[in-house]
């Protein structure tokens, strides 16, 4: 497995907020604000759009760790964005820090850890638990 990774990169990823991604729709909570678990989802995306561009065909990485703070609530119509910094490279294991913003403030901060697999034996695997 090849991949030029290192401390430093940067990866994004945006979303509007609807009723589909509220913590009411999620089962997450009751209220029609963008829920805990679609912040965490678009915080993973910011993650590997930071590596996916240095990653060879047929290989990619997989979350195995978060530890996250949702800080403050975003009601539907407004944007999210999330922002995902590379800040170690240990091997196969990736560190990330992530934060993710509305259109006003911080809603979200914490750390995130990725590792790099080899996707068809990471499948194999997978499929073996039938």
């Amino acid at each position: 497995m090849n991949y030029e990774l290192s401390a430093g990169l940067i990866g994004e990823a945006a979303v509007q907020v609807t009723a589909s991604n509220t913590a009411e729709a999620y089962g997450s909570g009751l209220l029609p604000v963008f829920s805990t678990p679609a912040m965490i989802a678009l915080m993973e995306e910011a993650a590997v759009n930071c590596t996916g561009r240095y990653l060879e065909e047929g290989v990619s990485t997989v979350g195995t760790a978060l530890n996250v703070r949702h800080l403050a609530a975003t009601p539907v119509g407004l944007g999210v964005r999330a922002r995902a910094e590379l800040t170690e490279v240990s091997g196969r294991r990736l560190t990330f820090r992530v934060e993710a913003f509305d259109d006003r403030e911080m809603i979200g901060e914490g750390t995130h850890e990725r590792f790099v697999i080899q996707s068809d034996k990471f499948m194999t695997k997978v499929q073996a638990k039938r």
